[in-house]
């Protein structure tokens, strides 16, 4: 990993789709062990996975994943916290809404 380079590599990986009532999620699970860091970004080949409702559907794709720079991945660490915090952002009120 360089300072300011980013490389690529290829992975083969298992996407599960689940469209039940008690589960709703997406995963992605690489085959070969490859580990994703802060500032990395992953595409999935191939057309998108669908889930009928009520089916959890796994198929074995391959992924392209984008090694973030170093600069990048200290970037992503140090401002990460603050994007975070924007999705902890919630309420509790005893008001029943109508």
């Amino acid at each position: 990993m360089g300072l300011f380079t980013r490389t690529t590599e290829t992975a083969p990986c298992e996407v599960e789709v689940s469209h039940r009532f008690d589960s709703l999620h997406a995963h992605v699970k690489f085959l070969n062990g490859a580990i994703i860091h802060p500032g990395d970004e992953v595409l999935v080949h191939g057309a998108p996975v669908m889930a009928p409702y009520g089916e959890v559907v796994r198929e074995e794709r391959t992924a392209t994943i984008t090694r973030a720079s170093g600069i990048e991945r200290a970037w992503t660490r140090m401002t990460g916290d603050f994007e975070f915090m924007e999705l902890c952002e919630f309420s509790f009120s005893e008001e029943v809404s109508v």
